[in-house]
């Protein structure tokens, strides 16, 4: 059987396929690089604009901190600062009203007009020490003879109550180790005599009574309430009965 001479006749040139160019290739490569290249560049400049906008706003955040530190220690020295004066002029006026007071009495004591009177217990202050122990301040006058001295011994008794029962405490009682005898005042005019008493535990303070024993003459007594004695202003003293 005779071949088909079309089997083995060559392909005319103008029906072989078509190959691209080398260059063609190399162009393409070139082009996909560049926009890739082109695609990170564009990236890498929004992170960095985010980057450089986020230290600018934590820079910021750092720095409004800051202030907020500075103006909340400025404003707790202030505070300080304005508590500290607030208690100084209340010591200033604690101060005042001490003087005033004084001077009142002076004026009242030795005053053209002032009332002449013989010894007495003008005033009693008692202040807490802790632990049962009070100090005691008598201001103790005498107008009627300005020329004498006024020598004798302060003694105090204390009234209360104790496990249910009244009970009196004598000055050798709130003072048992020493000034048996009372404590020693001498004075033309006036004179405030200090001194410590200590009361027993469980016993409730309610009244105290001063007694005044001068030399050559007859002893002075006074009383005062514990509640207005160890109070902020000092009582007059009132006549035991």
């Amino acid at each position: 059987m005779a071949e088909d001479p079309r089997y083995h006749a060559p392909m005319p040139d103008s029906q072989l396929p078509e190959h691209p160019h080398p260059r063609a290739h190399l162009a393409l490569l070139i082009l996909l690089a560049a926009a890739l290249l082109f695609g990170l560049w564009g990236v890498w400049t929004v992170v960095g604009a985010r980057g450089g906008e986020a230290a600018t706003v934590g820079s910021e955040l750092d720095g409004l901190r800051q202030q907020v530190a500075t103006l909340a220690r400025s404003d707790q020295v202030s505070r300080e600062a304005n508590q500290d004066l607030q208690g100084t002029l209340a010591e200033r006026d604690e101060e005042v009203s001490a003087l005033r007071a004084d001077v009142a009495f002076y004026e009242r004591l030795v005053g053209s007009t002032s009332q002449r009177r013989g010894l007495t217990v003008h005033g009693l202050r008692l202040q807490p020490q802790g632990e049962g122990a009070w100090h005691f301040t008598a201001t103790l006058t005498q107008t009627l003879n300005r020329a004498a001295v006024s020598r004798g011994r302060l003694t105090l008794a204390v009234e209360g109550s104790r496990n249910g029962s009244l009970e009196r405490l004598e000055w050798s009682d709130l003072r048992p180790q020493d000034d048996a005898m009372g404590a020693e005042y001498s004075f033309k005019y006036f004179q405030q005599l200090e001194g410590d008493i200590l009361l027993p535990e469980g016993f409730t303070p309610l009244r105290v009574h001063v007694r005044l024993a001068p030399v050559g003459a007859p002893a002075v007594d006074g009383s005062f309430p514990w509640a207005d004695a160890a109070g902020d202003v000092a009582p007059r003293s009132s006549p035991d009965a």
